[in-house]
């Protein structure tokens, strides 16, 4: 058979593909070919397993192309490679420690004076275009300016084209269709999947380009594929963290790969109808030493992803730059924030979905286009690929968790209410905060300090002028059913006198600091003064630091670490002594950073650590931090650690939660929390939550109301602000304030049941609290872009007002049927905005027709409610059936769930009957006992209902909601039942 050319897509700016065109034999059937080229051909439309037969078809091709291309001159012709829109599918990886030779050893990373000259002083003096190559339509230009001011000289002389008039988004200097790129000489298949030899022969701007490389394409799973491109003759920076390691190639796959030769390029498209999801011969592959570049189109403008930014959840493709390296930098639009998160998620048309994971830690740009196109550039590392085919959202999450790692179940406690403030000066005023809460009648869970409790700002100190008793009062705080937290900076003092301060002298003597390019201690400045930083890749440092913690801990009993500044952050940027001159420093690309360099705000980058140097691993230094927090604390504490970072990295959701950091008190900061809680759920870190009522600037009695109801829907709930504003605490404002805020904080404990067993569910199986409507409703187009709602798993819709002098708010309602949480009323939506209203004390919550969610009667603490009488809410379909889950254990034991000490309830309503079965069982469940059920949208009123086959008569029916109640009951939980209603 013939491989005929791929028919049917528009091309606009392609490069010239040579298509080859392999005679084999007749007798394969067409869905068994390995489809190897950019333009196999309209017969096979999918990628199926490589048979034997075949690979030898292909090793024939291999080492005959060169032969043929003589003999067979007009088999081989010149055909432009197919460039349909196309959606870029991600790519997920589980990550762990490995070590790497250190970077600054390697001769990719010499200090060459060459390396360090900028863009501005580099000559390229080619011109490889015609007209007609230029002749681009604006949307479809990939730039060529690469975040410089360039005039029509400097582009033409970069072999780009030049074209001012356009719209002002556009880049004015773009790479023409026939810009040089790679080539492919080789294409092998291998048992897991290719590997293909690259390389190119002039070229780019840019210095010490890598002019061979090795591709490596595994089929790791059904929905998980997975393409690396390297150096193959020197090893360079890979990201220290493991990956899954496959050994045979994946049985079937959702996906089918095609490759193009002539340009190099990489296809990916979706089994089932086509559909390309990653294409990129749309743009050059640039691999310099230090810059990477290549591009791909995207199926569809509903990305999601690419963070930590303030954005919406669906991202501009109008000519948007995202920057990825991690920075002190409090939230605001366009600016590099604190965590990076190299994944995205994309929606198709049709309601499937994928997503693409890079597994580059290096400083990068992603360039965003209205094509729809997506460009990666990072100056460092290699091309570590994986891409999820879904199909559906959830699913794609899952494959990412797959790589990157389930996130950690949290102990029951930390779901409850904290509190915080800089500006706590002494274990007095932070006990009249406690005392405050108490006397007010308002669920606390857990109370922290900010710095203020340090002696002069140094880690694992007290001041013992203002926090004396500091070990006394967390005892006190323990014998009141609550917990307590604690600030933790990287940054150790390093101006104490010799002998007076042990976790900077025995840093020393132990070697655990980042090191500058003498080999001493790299000194920066941060809240204690001159400071060293942890080198936490570094082994002896791991030991080093749970030594601090554990003498720490043995003073003051604190039950989780909040660690801040761990970007990580630099009041002097690079250093007290500055940062030498070389091509670390002065890379001849520097993304759009905020401050315009590297080492804005942090410390040098060529730093030396233990694994690379810190041009590598900086965005790395929060989550070695935080894994190296949660090893010591279940060595200290012995129980589930409790770690809230600010800075984040992929798989950081294994060991601990993120807050969003120090953003205004004001409305609209307000509403991007919520994309960015729904995105850090997507980015496998489901324990995240914004600072209630803002952390800076001053908050107003109205805004903090609303911002405490929708904080009781933050998977981690905090209100926390600046020592410079005023208080915030929900017992400084009116009666009526506090009412509404006293209720918002009940119905978040009466949830607690329902939202642990989402957390379970996050642990257990990489599934999501916090999402998307489209998550739930994907066929549903009018949910992809919606942000200012969301839901807890896949049963409740929250619907918050996110403006002032309101009480009414909109709300978007998928086709099913709803019910008002708090009194049953039912709501039927065939697809659209219904206005509802929301006096000052309510936010509006909503139960999808279908669900069972598990409550349980609240107290002011977790402690004292989880002794309570459970509840379920019943929110029958228009079916009248409904289904719901129940997860329980101690709440703060290590692995109860792997270690099979946990209970697991599922619960089942049909035919007027509700009904428990027990999936697992412990002790824990032990004398606990359902008191109260509520059945939404029973449609007559019973006359009867009986419990295990026993006539009650304590309960109620309302006609105008249809909701019928039992209350006053006593059924072990750990006992099935049936309750039935006639």
């Amino acid at each position: 058979q013939t491989l005929l050319p791929l028919k049917g897509a528009e091309t606009k700016h392609s490069f010239k593909t040579i298509c080859l065109f392999v005679m084999v034999s007749q007798h394969f059937e067409a869905d068994e070919w390995a489809l190897v080229s950019g333009n196999e051909g309209t017969g096979p439309t999918r990628l199926s397993f490589v048979a034997t037969p075949r690979m030898y078809a292909i090793a024939a091709f291999k080492y005959g192309a060169i032969l043929l291309s003589v003999i067979l001159g007009a088999v081989i012709t010149y055909n432009n490679c197919s460039a349909p829109d196309s959606l870029v599918i991600s790519r997920s990886i589980n990550l762990g420690a490995t070590k790497l030779r250190q970077l600054w050893q390697s001769p990719n990373y010499r200090n060459r004076t060459a390396t360090s000259e900028t863009l501005s002083k580099l000559s390229f003096n080619r011109s490889y275009h015609s007209a007609s190559q230029c002749d681009i339509d604006p949307n479809d230009r990939f730039d060529c300016g690469f975040n410089e001011l360039i005039y029509m000289k400097k582009c033409q002389a970069r072999g780009c084209c030049w074209n001012p008039e356009v719209n002002a988004l556009s880049p004015l200097c773009f790479l023409p269709s026939n810009y040089p790129s790679y080539n492919m000489d080789y294409l092998t298949p291998t048992s897991t999947g290719f590997t293909g030899t690259l390389s190119r022969t002039e070229k780019t701007l840019f210095l010490n380009d890598i002019m061979t490389l090795q591709l490596n394409v595994i089929y790791e799973t059904a929905g998980r594929l997975h393409f690396t491109l390297k150096d193959p003759r020197s090893k360079r920076y890979e990201v220290p963290i493991d990956v899954p390691k496959v050994t045979k190639r994946a049985s079937t796959q959702l996906y089918t790969v095609k490759f193009s030769f002539r340009p190099f390029g990489i296809i990916v498209q979706r089994k089932s109808n086509g559909l390309v999801l990653l294409n990129t011969t749309v743009g050059p592959l640039f691999y310099a030493d230090q810059f990477l570049q290549i591009s791909t189109s995207l199926a569809s403008k509903h990305i999601s992803g690419l963070g930590e930014h303030m954005t919406n959840l669906v991202l501009n493709v109008n000519w948007t730059r995202l920057t990825h390296w991690n920075r002190d930098q409090a939230p605001r639009p366009n600016a590099n924030l604190y965590g990076s998160h190299p994944f995205y998620l994309v929606m198709e048309e049709d309601g499937s979905a994928h997503g693409v994971f890079l597994l580059n830690s290096n400083a990068k740009d992603i360039l965003l286009q209205p094509t729809p196109a997506l460009t990666w550039r990072t100056i460092g590392g290699i091309l570590d690929f994986y891409m999820f085919l879904g199909p559906d959202p959830k699913t794609v999450i899952r494959q990412y968790m797959d790589v990157i790692g389930y996130p950690i179940m949290p102990p029951y406690w930390s779901l409850g209410f904290h509190l915080c403030r800089w500006g706590y000066w002494s274990t007095n005023i932070t006990r009249q905060v406690v005392e405050n809460m108490t006397r007010a009648n308002m669920p606390q869970d857990v109370q922290w300090n900010d710095i203020d409790y340090m002696d002069q700002r140094k880690d694992f100190t007290y001041n013992l002028q203002y926090f004396g008793d500091y070990a006394q009062m967390v005892k006190e705080f323990h014998q009141r059913g609550l917990k307590y937290v604690m600030i933790v900076d990287p940054g150790i003092s390093s101006t104490q006198r010799a002998g007076k301060y042990k976790p900077y002298d025995d840093g020393v003597k132990r070697g655990v600091f980042i090191k500058n390019e003498t080999g001493q201690p790299l000194i920066g400045k941060v809240w204690p003064g001159p400071t060293a930083f942890p080198d936490f890749t570094n082994p002896e440092t791991l030991a080093w630091w749970y030594e601090n913690i554990k003498e720490f801990h043995d003073k003051v009993s604190f039950d989780g670490m909040w660690i801040d500044m761990n970007e990580p952050s630099d009041f002097i940027s690079g250093g007290i002594y500055g940062c030498p001159d070389n091509n670390l420093e002065n890379p001849p690309y520097v993304p759009g950073v905020t401050g315009g360099h590297l080492r804005s705000a942090t410390i040098c980058m060529s730093g030396k650590q233990y694994l690379s140097s810190h041009y590598n691993l900086h965005s790395l230094y929060g989550l070695t931090e935080a894994i190296a927090s949660h090893n010591a604390l279940i060595k200290v504490i012995g129980k589930r650690p409790f770690v809230i970072s600010r800075s984040t990295f992929p798989s950081h959701g294994r060991y601990g939660g993120h807050w969003t950091g120090d953003i205004l008190s004001d409305w609209n900061d307000m509403y991007y929390t919520i994309p960015a809680i729904m995105l850090f759920n997507m980015f496998g870190i489901p324990l995240v939550g914004a600072d209630v009522c803002g952390f800076r600037s001053r908050t107003t009695e109205e805004l903090c109301v609303r911002w405490t109801q929708l904080g009781s829907f933050y998977p981690f709930m905090r209100n926390h602000n600046d020592f410079k504003q005023p208080s915030q605490e929900p017992y400084v404002f009116s009666e009526s304030a506090q009412s509404a805020m006293r209720k918002a904080l009940l119905m978040r404990y009466t949830l607690l049941p329902f939202l642990y067993t989402l957390f379970h569910k996050a642990h257990s199986a990489g599934e999501t609290v916090v999402r998307p409507l489209s998550f739930e409703f994907r066929q549903d187009p009018n949910t992809p872009s919606i942000d200012r709602q969301f839901m807890w798993g896949e049963a409740l819709l929250i619907t918050p007002v996110l403006q002032p002098k309101t009480v009414e708010v909109s709300g978007y309602f998928p086709p099913t049927k709803w019910y008002n949480l708090h009194d049953g009323s039912a709501v039927h939506s065939k697809g659209q905005y219904i206005l509802l209203q929301a006096p000052l004390d309510t936010i509006n919550v909503h139960v999808r027709g279908g669900c069972i969610l598990p409550t349980q009667e609240p107290n002011t603490t977790t402690a004292a409610s989880r002794g309570n009488p459970f509840g379920l809410i019943v929110a029958l379909s228009d079916q009248g059936i409904a289904r719901g889950e129940f997860f329980w254990d101690d709440g703060e034991s290590l692995l109860t769930y792997e270690n099979g000490d946990y209970t697991e309830i599922i619960f089942i309503a049909k035919n007027n009957v509700l009904f428990s079965e027990i999936i697992h069982l412990n002790s824990q469940i032990d004398g606990l006992k359902l008191g109260s059920v509520f059945v939404f949208g029973v449609p007559f009123a019973p006359q009867k209902v009986s419990v295990n086959g026993f006539w009650i008569s304590d309960f109620s029916y309302r006609t105008d909601t249809e909701v019928l109640t039992l209350q006053n009951l006593s059924v072990l939980m750990g006992e099935q039942f049936t309750i039935t209603w006639f």
